[in-house]
C-alpha cells in the first residue's frame, strides 16, 4: 500500500512538471469573440415513423397532430380545430355540446366515426365492430397527447375499415416524478363548466396515471343541455427493460337533452329554437384492457392486447318529425308516450401482434404478423312504450318491447405484412388479411313473422394490400399503396322497418379498396404532404322497390350498387422567424374530391331510380382549412378559417327540402372563422382563450336520415371559453 501511494505521488509530480514545461514554452493567446445567435427549425414530421410499436407504416399515408402545445379549444371538442391540419376530414356536428367526435374522410359516413377503426392507446373503442361500429366512448380531449390517423391502405394490420385507423394517444405519467398533478378548468358560453384533473408518476418499476373529468353545459339551442363524466386509471409494471405489463380501465358517460330536428322554415326563423323538449340520449361505456409488450430480442417484438367495450346506449324520445308538435294529448290530458330504446354492448377483442426484423438475401426486412379474435353480443331492445313524463326515464309502461334482438358475432382474423428495404431509398411492402366469422341475429320483432327473424351472416374472405416508398432525399419521400377493405352488414341494415320491408337473404358485405399516391417532406421552413386517392365501394347497402306475386308493393333491403371517391389532399405549412422571440406559421389543409355513385339504383316512391352519377351524400367536393399562428415568447394565437362545400342528404340528390320536415334537401356550404390564444406565463400556469365562429354563422352540417332524427340540426353560433391550466 505504501509503495502504491508513493508511486501515485511520483506520477502526479511528474505530470505537473510536464504541464508546467508546456506552459513555459508556449504563449496562449485568448481572444473574446462576439456572441452569435443561432436559431432554426427542427424537421418536425407530420407523419408517423416507418415502424412504431408493432405496426408497420412504410408506404402509407399517415398523419399525427399534437394537442399539447396547440391553441385548440379542447373542452368543446371542435372537430374542425382538432383535425385542422389533416386534409379531407368532414366534421358532422351531431350535437353542439361536444360530447362526441363525428368525422369521416374520402366520402365515407361520419356518424360517430363508424367507418373508422377507433382506438385509444391502441385499444379498440368501437362499440361493436359488426353490430354497431359507432364509437360511443368519449374521452376528454384534455387527456390526449396527440391524435394519429392511418388511412385505409394500412387496414390489413388492424381491421378492414375503409376510413383507416384513428388512434387517440393518452397523456402519460412523468417518469422523472413520483407524483405529478395537472388540472384544466374551463368556463364558457351557455353555462359551460368543465374540470379535468389528473395525477401520475413513477415509483420504481411501477407507473400510474389517472384522471377525473366533469362537464356541464346548457347548449346553444332551447331545451338543450349536457352533463358528462369520464374517468381513467392506468397501472404499468416493467419487471425488466424488455417487458411492460399495463392494466387500464376507462369510462365515459353523458346525458344529452336533445332539442329535436328543425324544418327549413323553422331554421330560417330561429336556428336556436327547439321542436322537442322531452328527448334524451345517454351512453355509458367501460373500456377495460390488458396490454403486454415484450421485446423478445433485438429483432423480435410481441404485443398482446385483451380488451372489452361494455356498456349501454340509451334513449327516450318522442321520435317524430319536426312538424309534429309534442303537445298535450286532448284525449288523455297528458303528453304522448315516448319511445325507449336500449342497446347493451358486450364486445371482447383479443389481439396478438409480432414485429420481426431480419435479413433476407442480404436485404433488411420487417414482418408484422398476428391474429385478432372478436366475440361480441349486442342486445338491442327498441320501440318500448315509455312514460308521458318530461324527465330522463327508461321506465316502460308495458314490459313488452317492439323489438328484442341479439346480434352475436364471432370473428377470427389473421394477418401478415412485410417490408423489404432494397436499398437506402427504395422499400416495398405487401400483406394479407384473412377474415372468417359469423354474425347471428335472433329474437323477435312485434310486427314481423317470427320465422323470418333468425338470420346468419358469414364473413369469409381474404384482403390483399401492397405499397412502395422511395426516399427522394433525407427529408422527402414518395409513397404509394393499395389495400382492400370491407364494411360488414350491421344490425341496422338487417332489421326491417315494417312488415312491408324484406331483407335480401343473399345480401353481401360492402367490399372495395383504397389506392393512394403521395409526396411528403420538408425543405427549410416548409413542410408538406400531397396525396391523390381513389376509394371504391362495391355492393353498397340501400333499398329498392318491388312487388310480390299479388302485385303488392314492398321495400327490399339489399345491395344497391357501387360508388367511387377520388381526389387530392394537400397539407402545406410555412414557418418564418420574425425575430429572436417571434415565429409566424401559415398552413392550408385542403381537399378536392369527386364522390359519385356508379351502377346504382334506389327506391323512389313505388319505383326504382337510377342514381348513377349522383353525388354520395355528405361528401363535399371541396373542404379547406387555412390557419395562421403567431408565437411570441410564451404567447401564441391562431386564426383558423374553415370552408365546407354544399352536400346532399340522400342518394337521389334532392335539392328542394322536404316540406314540413326538412328530412332531405341540399345542405348549403358554410365558412367559419375561429380565434384561439394561449399564454404559458410560467411552468406551472397557462391560460387559453377561445372565440369560435366569430361571425356567428348560422349553419348545419348534415340532414341525418336516422338518429337523432330526420331534419336540420343547427350547429353552434358564436361562443367563447376560457381555460386555466395548472401543472405540478
Amino acid at each position: 500500500m505504501k509503495q502504491f501511494f508513493f508511486n501515485s505521488l511520483l506520477y502526479a509530480f511528474a505530470a505537473s512538471l510536464y504541464c508546467g514545461n508546456i506552459s513555459a514554452q508556449e504563449t496562449v493567446v485568448v481572444k473574446q469573440l462576439d456572441s452569435v445567435f443561432v436559431q432554426t427549425f427542427l424537421p418536425n414530421k407530420t407523419w408517423l415513423p416507418e415502424t412504431s410499436g408493432t405496426f408497420l407504416y412504410s408506404g402509407k399515408k399517415t398523419e399525427t397532430v399534437s394537442l399539447i402545445h396547440s391553441d385548440v379549444d379542447l373542452s368543446s371538442k371542435i372537430g374542425r380545430q382538432l383535425f385542422s391540419k389533416i386534409p379531407g376530414v368532414f366534421v358532422y356536428d351531431m350535437d353542439g355540446s361536444g360530447n362526441q367526435v363525428n368525422i369521416a374522410t374520402r366520402g365515407l359516413d361520419p356518424h360517430r366515426g363508424w367507418d373508422l377503426n377507433i382506438r385509444k392507446d391502441g385499444v379498440l373503442t368501437n362499440s361493436d365492430m359488426y353490430g354497431y361500429p359507432a364509437s360511443h366512448y368519449s374521452m376528454p380531449m384534455e387527456s390526449i397527447d396527440r391524435i394519429e390517423l392511418v388511412r385505409g391502405t394500412g387496414s390489413l394490420q388492424y381491421g378492414a375499415q375503409f376510413g383507416g385507423m384513428l388512434n387517440y394517444v393518452n397523456k402519460r405519467a412523468d417518469s422523472a416524478k413520483i407524483f405529478g398533478f395537472e388540472s384544466i378548468n374551463t368556463v364558457g358560453s351557455y353555462q359551460l363548466i368543465s374540470s379535468y384533473n389528473a395525477i401520475g408518476g413513477q415509483l420504481g418499476k411501477f407507473k400510474y396515471y389517472a384522471y377525473l373529468y366533469r362537464k356541464s353545459k346548457t347548449g346553444y339551442r332551447e331545451n338543450e343541455s349536457t352533463s358528462s363524466q369520464a374517468e381513467n386509471l392506468m397501472l404499468e409494471y416493467s419487471p425488466t427493460k424488455a417487458i411492460s405489463i399495463k392494466l387500464e380501465w376507462a369510462r365515459s358517460t353523458y346525458l344529452y337533452r336533445i332539442p329535436g330536428p328543425l324544418s327549413d322554415p323553422m331554421f330560417l326563423k330561429d336556428p336556436r329554437m327547439s321542436s322537442k323538449n322531452r328527448n334524451y340520449f345517454s351512453p355509458e361505456i367501460h373500456v377495460p384492457s390488458l396490454n403486454i409488450d415484450w421485446q423478445i430480442n433485438a429483432g423480435l417484438k410481441l404485443q398482446f392486447i385483451a380488451s372489452a367495450v361494455l356498456g349501454s346506449r340509451n334513449s327516450v324520445m318522442y321520435d317524430k318529425a319536426a312538424n309534429v308538435l309534442d303537445t298535450i294529448n286532448a284525449a288523455t290530458g297528458q303528453f304522448n308516450h315516448r319511445q325507449v330504446d336500449i342497446d347493451n354492448f358486450n364486445s371482447y377483442t383479443y389481439e396478438m401482434r409480432f414485429l420481426n426484423q431480419f435479413q433476407i438475401f442480404g436485404k433488411t426486412a420487417n414482418l408484422v404478423s398476428g391474429l385478432q379474435y372478436m366475440n361480441n353480443d349486442l342486445h338491442r331492445r327498441q320501440l318500448g312504450i315509455g312514460t308521458t313524463g318530461s324527465d330522463y326515464s327508461l321506465e316502460l309502461v308495458n314490459p313488452a318491447w317492439g323489438r328484442d334482438l341479439h346480434f352475436k358475432t364471432k370473428n377470427l382474423a389473421i394477418f401478415a405484412e412485410g417490408k423489404v428495404q432494397f436499398n437506402q431509398q427504395l422499400s416495398v411492402t405487401a400483406g394479407l388479411r384473412y377474415e372468417q366469422g359469423i354474425s347471428q341475429m335472433s329474437g323477435q320483432i312485434g310486427y314481423y313473422p317470427i320465422d323470418k327473424i333468425p338470420f346468419d351472416l358469414t364473413h369469409q374472405f381474404p384482403l390483399l394490400g401492397a405499397g412502395i416508398q422511395y426516399q427522394w432525399s433525407k427529408q422527402a419521400q414518395f409513397y404509394a399503396g393499395w389495400s382492400q377493405s370491407y364494411r360488414p352488414m350491421i344490425f341496422k341494415d338487417l332489421i326491417p322497418g315494417s312488415v312491408y320491408e324484406t331483407i335480401d337473404p343473399f345480401i353481401k358485405d360492402v367490399k372495395g379498396d383504397n389506392s393512394e399516391l403521395g409526396f411528403r417532406g420538408s425543405w427549410k421552413s416548409i413542410k408538406w404532404d400531397l396525396t391523390a386517392f381513389i376509394l371504391r365501394e362495391f355492393n353498397r347497402f340501400g333499398t329498392i322497390a318491388g312487388t310480390d306475386g299479388s302485385g303488392v308493393l314492398y321495400t327490399y333491403r339489399t345491395n344497391i350498387g357501387n360508388s367511387i371517391s377520388k381526389g387530392l389532399e394537400l397539407f402545406i405549412q410555412w414557418d418564418q422567424l420574425l425575430s429572436k422571440n417571434a415565429i409566424l406559421s401559415i398552413f392550408t389543409s385542403s381537399n378536392i374530391m369527386r364522390a359519385r355513385y356508379v351502377d346504382a339504383n334506389v327506391k323512389q316512391g313505388s319505383k326504382n331510380t337510377d342514381i348513377s352519377g349522383n353525388k354520395v351524400e355528405s361528401a363535399p367536393d371541396l373542404t379547406f382549412r387555412n390557419g395562421l399562428t403567431i408565437r411570441l415568447n410564451k404567447f401564441s394565437t391562431t386564426v383558423l378559417y374553415s370552408y365546407t362545400a354544399e352536400t346532399f342528404a340522400d342518394p337521389l340528390n334532392t335539392v328542394i327540402p322536404t316540406p314540413g320536415t326538412g328530412a332531405v334537401g341540399l345542405v348549403p356550404a358554410y365558412g367559419l372563422l375561429d380565434l384561439n390564444a394561449s399564454w404559458q406565463f410560467s411552468k406551472t400556469f397557462n391560460l387559453k382563450l377561445n372565440l369560435n365562429n366569430i361571425t356567428d354563422k348560422q349553419y348545419f352540417t348534415k340532414r341525418p336520415l336516422f338518429y337523432p332524427g330526420p331534419g336540420i340540426w343547427s350547429s353552434d353560433g358564436r361562443n367563447f371559453s376560457c381555460s386555466i391550466g395548472i401543472k405540478l
